[in-house]
């Protein structure tokens, strides 16, 4: 409509075939512009959103999508026999006898990992008595043939006359860590 208006205008002393293709190219370029303009408004409104989301979300993605990859075909492709490692137990007075026990534990790679869990509270009977008691409880990642060697330990390094040692066979886990535990207790 504005390209037809501009033609309308043109007043006769300038009408030659130069002025014409300047004027024209002028209103062209004018309704580029207008368009142009009305273009990036509609863009930014809705459409600009959209299309960065389309581009960008496979883009960011990707890397994710790989990892996730990576990782499921590591757990199904990693063998574990059920019951070849445990997870013991033991109760400790305080946070310094927890730690001592650990660091020994691991150090005589009888574990490849000792969590210490510290403020649980224990009730139990002892010499015919009810008894309630602050502790710390270590969390021994191990194979289930160190268990008598890890007790052994426990019991030569413990205050208590009758120390908790128990342990649990680890049926399933991540396979990845099942590994590295196996990697660092020997046989």
């Amino acid at each position: 409509m504005q390209l037809y208006d501009s033609f309308n205008n043109i007043q006769p002393s300038r009408f030659t075939a130069v002025g014409v293709t300047r004027l024209a190219e002028t209103a062209i370029c004018q309704e580029e512009m207008r368009f142009g303009s009305l273009a990036a408004e509609t863009l930014t409104a809705g459409s600009l959103r959209a299309l960065a989301v389309t581009v960008l979300l496979p883009v960011l993605m990707l890397p994710l999508l790989r990892t996730v990859g990576l990782r499921v075909f590591s757990m199904a492709s990693e063998t574990y026999t059920p019951g070849s490692l445990s997870a013991a137990f033991v109760t400790c007075p305080n946070d310094t006898v927890a730690k001592t026990l650990a660091r020994g534990i691991v150090e005589n790679k009888l574990a490849a990992c000792v969590n210490i869990v510290p403020a649980i509270t224990s009730v139990y009977e002892w010499q015919g008595k009810i008894e309630e008691d602050s502790e710390v409880m270590l969390m021994i990642k191990t194979r289930s043939s160190k268990v008598p060697a890890l007790a052994e330990y426990v019991r030569s390094n413990h205050p208590y006359e009758v120390a908790e040692v128990i342990s649990l066979p680890i049926e399933q886990g991540n396979p990845p860590y099942l590994k590295w535990i196996e990697g660092v207790v020997p046989e």
